[in-house]
């Protein structure tokens, strides 16, 4: 081999990690724009108005995870995953798939103005709130938009080339911003959230078939193509399915015993939250799942364990000191951030970063996804989805809101076990490294005691 040449983990490595800084950076830059339009938002709207976005939100987002096949995941994985048959047949699907949600939504949205109008709604919860229905029905429209999304964002995570998805991302969240801040201004209505999604989805779908490499969509049909993607989803559906109850079915349950204003207060601390969690899954699905695919594809068990590791080590240290630190700090971060209308949102941030030490088996999920046992997903997920619903309404019953919380921040816990022994089946569990990284937790919770000890003196 020549001095030139790279070998194979080189390159890989070389390429993991640019896609590594681009999406860091991008993460970097979407949060600060997200967190400080937030910031604006929250001093130009009311609490409810933010109540009413998060169900509205959260309707579109489950519908979405229900009827999930995977299909960008299925582009990266797959051996077909550059075939253009392939492709436009998964463009097919995608395009039919968001004309069913947007009539889906439609629905709820004339279910929730009729269950307002004979008074089923819990009065005085976030879905007696009247402006409810039509937000549902508009904000709905993204699903028919995002089915227009090319193939090439999927290739372009496959081969690691997201620089220009980055920069799509950044541009559609800067032109959403700059629409919810110009009518927010003007208006002061909950109509300034749903437009800066409408038009965020436009623009990163116009640009997505624009601007990046990759052979153009059409409408097409291949039955081949069409099983592979139904062996893949099949599970992969079944656990977006009863994994998307799980993740959001706190908010559907807050919908009826919180006002908008409370699930409002809520939402910034989920926010706050979510910026890590997003992180997170960004980087699983642009980096790792992408990386560790490569390796599976090539049958090398060793070389895919110690990969693994690599991710798991980054990621296991970042997100406990994250924990830790959340633990302290939440009152103080939203005491800085937000004026004394979401000050409960300290609380609550405290309780629910403790989902962080959980959140760290993303890589975990990834490695499936990577050697096609989507069934394991599936598992994992309905096992969140029976702890949840039988936490939550438990607790409601119990103690209210506050302790409802708890379950949130710790109903995902039951997953390690079934994590461990899954990985331990597959040669990817090392007890070891596994216990190694957990001091960082109290790390973490030191530092933010000694922070908020230093700014208490001062």
């Amino acid at each position: 081999m020549q001095s030139g040449d790279l070998s194979p983990s080189s390159s890989l490595s070389r390429r993991a990690k640019s896609a590594g800084v681009w999406n860091l950076g991008a993460l970097v830059a979407s949060q600060g724009i997200r967190l400080g339009g937030n910031l604006i938002m929250a001093r130009l709207l009311a609490p409810e108005m933010f109540g009413v976005m998060v169900i509205a939100t959260t309707v579109s987002v489950v519908l979405a995870l229900l009827s999930d096949m995977g299909l960008r995941q299925n582009i990266i994985q797959s051996k077909r995953g550059t075939d253009p048959v392939f492709l436009n047949t998964a463009w097919t699907v995608q395009i039919l798939r968001g004309c069913v949600l947007f009539a889906v939504l439609l629905l709820l949205a004339g279910f929730a103005w009729f269950a307002q109008v004979i008074n089923l709604s819990p009065a005085g919860s976030t879905y007696a709130a009247p402006e409810l229905p039509l937000v549902l029905a508009v904000t709905g429209f993204t699903a028919i938009i995002n089915g227009f999304q090319s193939t090439k964002l999927a290739l372009a995570f496959r081969s690691f080339q997201q620089n220009k998805v980055v920069l799509i991302e950044l541009a559609a969240q800067i032109v959403g911003l700059l629409v919810m801040l110009g009518i927010g201004y003007l208006t002061g209505s909950i109509w300034s959230l749903v437009a800066a999604g409408v038009v965020a989805a436009m623009v990163s779908t116009l640009l997505s078939h624009l601007w990046l490499q990759g052979p153009n969509n059409r409408l097409h049909w291949d039955s081949s193509a069409f099983k592979e993607l139904i062996a893949f989803g099949r599970w992969v559906l079944l656990s977006s399915a009863v994994g998307v109850l799980g993740a959001h079915g706190d908010r559907i349950w807050f919908g009826g015993s919180m006002s908008a204003a409370e699930l409002g207060v809520y939402s910034i601390a989920v926010l706050i939250l979510g910026a890590i969690e997003t992180g997170v899954h960004r980087l699983a699905a642009a980096v790792v799942l992408p990386a560790l695919s490569e390796v599976a594809r090539t049958g090398d068990a060793v070389r895919l364990r110690a990969l693994y590791y690599r991710f798991r080590l980054v990621i296991d240290l970042a997100l406990l000191l994250a924990c830790g630190l959340l633990l302290t700090l939440s009152p103080l971060i939203i005491g800085w951030l937000y004026d004394a209308r979401y000050s409960g949102a300290g609380s609550m941030l405290a309780v629910l970063s403790l989902s962080l030490f959980t959140l760290r088996f993303t890589v975990a999920h990834q490695a499936w996804l990577a050697l096609g046992l989507t069934k394991y997903l599936a598992v994992n997920n309905a096992i969140r989805f029976v702890s949840l619903w039988t936490l939550l309404p438990l607790l409601l019953a119990v103690g209210g809101t506050t302790y409802a919380i708890w379950g949130v921040a710790l109903y995902t816990l039951p997953t390690v076990f079934l994590i461990l022994y899954i990985n331990r089946r597959l040669g990817l569990l090392d007890i070891k490294r596994e216990l190694v990284v957990l001091p960082m937790l109290g790390v973490g919770a030191l530092c933010g005691m000694g922070f908020s000890h230093a700014v208490a003196w001062f």
